[in-house]
């Protein structure tokens, strides 16, 4: 966090340039389907598809868990 910047502010400083980054990955990653290009099988294509939804859906969760915690008790 940077000095002066309240949690909400750095959030959306990150979020936005951590989002555009994603953005482009997968961008980046859809030009590996040119098979003019590159040769890959269903099963590589089936793997990297996989693991992207898998860590996405874990983010995801993240999220929602901590959105969810706001009732919870603690000492």
């Amino acid at each position: 966090m940077r000095s002066g910047e309240t949690k909400s502010t750095t959030f959306k400083r990150l979020a936005g340039s951590r989002t555009n980054n994603v953005i482009r990955n997968i961008r980046l990653l859809g030009n590996l389907s040119n098979k003019h290009n590159y040769s890959y099988s269903e099963e590589d294509f089936k793997r990297i598809f996989t693991t992207v939804e898998s860590e996405l859906k874990l983010a995801k969760s993240k999220f929602l868990i901590a959105l969810n915690n706001k009732n919870k008790f603690n000492l």
